[in-house]
């Protein structure tokens, strides 16, 4: 396979996930995400603006949480976002200890 097929592959896979979380899966709550995955789409939208800040793009949080999120950040919590109880919260802060450390 060559480089550009392969890039190609990846930003429709990219863009599948995003889909598949804003469109079928807005109910799964980012605190779940971490908890079993390591990952949320906080996470995504941090890669996300990483990579265009790499590239000479600039690109603010808030920029790149819309891109994953498909609306504003805080638009979203409301809409979407429940309460999380404590064992979660326990169980999210060694997740995010574990997998992002001291990044947001």
């Amino acid at each position: 396979m060559d480089d550009q097929t392969r890039l190609e592959l990846e930003a429709a896979a990219f863009r599948a996930l995003v889909h598949h979380l804003m469109e079928k899966r807005p109910d799964v709550q980012n605190i779940d995400l971490m908890n079993l995955g390591g990952f949320c789409r906080n996470c995504l939208s941090r890669w996300y603006q990483e990579a265009a800040n790499e590239r000479g793009i600039q690109m603010t949080k808030d920029q790149a949480r819309e891109v994953v999120y498909g609306m504003p950040y805080a638009d979203w919590v409301a809409q979407n976002q429940t309460p999380a109880d404590a064992d979660k919260q326990t169980a999210f802060a060694k997740a995010f200890a574990e997998n992002v450390g001291k990044k947001d």
